[in-house]
């Protein structure tokens, strides 16, 4: 306590320190290109022309044209973006990028302190200052601004909405983030979870306002999205490079060629939603809206056809989690032990020098070993939050039991 105390009274200026340095390292590499933001600033305008899904962007690399991935919807939320110029654009995303890190570490230290945030509001505040200079270190996290990915972006705002009291905020939060990108979709499971019916029914409602947007634009573009282009993981990049870290991704590097849905990512995925449903029972008992949360993300990220390394960004919530939520020793230090070396160091990189092109797909068995690092961990991660939430609640029970008294009868 006595070192966060210490790194509390500077934490405005480790931010700064950073911030500074980790622009330095963007701006004067490759993610001064922000190749993935320039493909949204480029490309979207193309929604109104007709022609989205038939370019690619300018600035792709030589064995990669980059087309646009996302929904027609997705392209008309990127348009005001487009009217600045291109600097201005940039920036301007890595700034909002920033303070969605902060607003998602704000909004996960606020619900696991409860009460608390309150009543020792200036202490919270404080290390939600310094969380964010910490997880600008975290690989997913650097890889978004990288990139110039909307990770952060769509995380605070389905975060926000998981957690919203009104169910109309909550479901329409969920709907078009899902428009936007489809991975969010897989929210809609802890309204389920926690029977939030009406925020399911608005997560729908918005859902299917945002698709029918898309055809209102240009019907024809829109079902060339949705009945050809959609669920074409090939499109959106290469299944079994190392930036893939889906359970699709690390068993096609094992096994030496794209599985698809065959058996080995049947049974992985089954395992997965076991695993997820036992996990988010047990946040759900015990009342932890955050850990529910992630779980259910998780689960997304482990059954989409691709999900890139920096989708990864739902770790920084559970890494905060794991420091200061009351779970068992073992798990909270299982955990960490696991997940930092792997999100601090940068693992993806350390695959990507040593395969051929991304679009090789045999690996050494080491290496398709290493390549399993998120969707493993993702797992582990799993069965350790279902048994150590269900081992907590169970020690809660019977406090409350020794704690009851047989009352005294008089006469």
């Amino acid at each position: 306590m006595k070192l966060e105390q210490r790194l509390l009274a500077v934490a405005p200026w480790l931010l700064a320190i950073s911030a500074v340095a980790r622009t330095w390292v963007i701006v004067t590499g490759f993610g001064n290109e922000s190749i993935d933001l320039y493909v949204y600033w480029s490309l979207a305008p193309h929604v109104l022309e007709g022609d989205l899904y038939q370019v690619t962007s300018p600035h792709s690399p030589p064995d990669f044209p980059l087309p646009f991935t996302y929904p027609p919807f997705g392209a008309l939320v990127f348009l005001p973006m487009t009217w600045m110029f291109w600097g201005l654009a940039q920036w301007s995303f890595r700034l909002l990028s920033v303070l969605c890190l902060y607003w998602i570490v704000r909004v996960t230290l606020r619900l696991i302190a409860g009460e608390r945030w309150t009543t020792d509001a200036r202490l919270w505040r404080q290390r939600a200052i310094l969380w964010t200079a910490v997880l600008l270190w975290m690989m997913p996290v650097f890889h978004t601004f990288e990139f110039g990915q909307i990770n952060l972006v769509l995380a605070a705002v389905v975060l926000a909405a998981m957690v919203a009291r009104d169910q109309r905020v909550a479901g329409a939060g969920i709907g078009l983030t899902a428009g936007v990108k489809l991975v969010p979709a897989i929210s809609g499971l802890y309204f389920l979870a926690t029977r939030r019916w009406a925020a399911a029914v608005w997560s729908i409602v918005a859902f299917a306002a945002s698709v029918g947007l898309g055809f209102l634009v240009d019907f024809n573009q829109a079902k060339q999205y949705w009945f050809v282009l959609f669920g074409d993981p090939d499109r959106v990049g290469p299944v079994a490079t190392a930036h893939n870290q889906s359970l699709r991704g690390a068993l096609s590097r094992t096994f030496g060629y794209d599985v698809g849905m065959s058996w080995p990512w049947l049974i992985a995925a089954v395992a997965a939603v076991v695993l997820a449903g036992f996990a988010l029972r047990a946040a759900v008992r015990a009342g932890d809206a955050l850990i529910g949360v992630v779980t259910v993300q998780f689960l997304g990220l482990l059954l989409s056809p691709i999900s890139w390394d920096h989708h990864w960004v739902w770790v920084a919530p559970l890494l905060i989690w794991l420091v200061y939520t009351r779970i068992a020793t073992w798990a909270r230090i299982t955990l960490l032990m696991l997940w930092c070396p792997v999100v601090f160091w940068d693992v993806i990189a350390f695959q990507l020098r040593r395969q051929p092109t991304i679009w090789t797909i045999s690996r050494p068995g080491w290496l398709s070993a290493v390549g399993w690092a998120y969707p493993a961990l993702a797992l582990v991660t799993l069965v350790v939050i279902a048994v150590a939430l269900a081992g907590t609640m169970r020690i809660r029970s019977t406090d409350l039991k020794d704690n009851v008294r047989p009352m005294n009868t008089v006469g």
